[in-house]
């Protein structure tokens, strides 16, 4: 499993670095400041199931690196974004300094609407063996996801629920789009490039829809059991922030239970299909065992 992920974040990191240094020099600092936030490191999770999903249904790894790179993209902006003062204002990412803190916040906003922009250029790209059709379907699922029906408005909900007493359908609403909506997304590609059956494509949104949800109450669990050191970034920082997290709400014990019953049922949604799926399947257990 841990081979896989390290494979598919080397191809993923090339393909963003090649891209990356191909911008012209017109704005040095800036373009310092999108490698900074995009290149520092991180689990390449969603690039990883694009890249798994895709080659379970007989897709190409070349044809989906731009999906793979475009998706990543959207992660690092928002992660940019999300540390700024105006909103968790952390000082650190991935044991670096955040991205304002390296440079400043007006850079960091912009290397955000950069990471952004270029993530929606790399799917209007000519593709291999990609219809243009296919091209626009990708470009509307993230878009979504991305955007107010999906992480913006996660991100919305979160802010306006902070010093807030919110219930748990509230907070499983909130991280379905936060967190859910681009994990989703990953898969939603790999089913658009492969031109994925109806079956295929009810169980993987079904796995991901549960894998998204499972991965953002892990977070919530290391949050309170990982260093720092661990988790790259503050420990105990959503409690700091008075925001509302599955522990608790559920208890530890309750937030851990939830896990590991997201994970059944997303190993569940697996079982429908005709392929050998272990690949994903791991990756749905090393979500909930995983320390950082």
């Amino acid at each position: 499993m841990t081979n896989a992920i390290v494979h598919y974040q080397n191809r993923v990191n090339n393909y963003l670095k090649n891209r990356l240094d191909q911008l012209p020099d017109d704005a040095p600092n800036l373009k310092a400041a999108m490698k900074h936030g995009a290149l520092l490191g991180g689990k390449r999770i969603r690039p990883f199931l694009v890249y798994s999903v895709g080659e379970l249904l007989g897709v190409q790894p070349q044809q989906l690196d731009a999906c793979a790179s475009a998706i990543e993209c959207i992660h690092a902006y928002s992660l940019i974004h999300d540390d700024l003062p105006a909103m968790d204002d952390d000082a650190l990412r991935r044991g670096q300094p955040t991205v304002h803190v390296k440079f400043d916040e007006a850079t960091a906003i912009l290397a955000g609407d950069s990471l952004q922009s270029l993530a929606f250029e790399m799917l209007a790209d000519a593709q291999n063996n990609l219809t243009a059709d296919q091209q626009v379907r990708m470009i509307k699922v993230l878009s979504k996801a991305a955007g107010y029906s999906g992480m913006c408005g996660g991100q919305a909900i979160d802010l306006a629920s902070t010093d807030q007493s919110i219930d748990i359908d509230t907070l499983t609403l909130l991280h379905s789009l936060k967190t859910g909506a681009l994990i989703s997304c990953s898969v939603e590609l790999a089913l658009i490039a492969a031109n994925a059956s109806d079956e295929e494509t009810e169980s993987l949104r079904s796995f991901a829809k549960n894998v998204g949800l499972a991965f953002q109450v892990q977070d919530d669990i290391l949050d309170i059991t990982s260093t720092t050191e661990e988790l790259g970034k503050p420990q105990g920082s959503d409690t700091k922030a008075n925001k509302s997290t599955f522990p608790q709400l559920l208890g530890l014990h309750g937030a851990k239970q939830t896990a590991d019953q997201l994970i059944n049922e997303s190993l569940s949604a697996l079982t429908k299909l005709p392929y050998n799926s272990q690949l994903i399947a791991d990756f749905a257990r090393y979500i909930v065992a995983r320390r950082v």
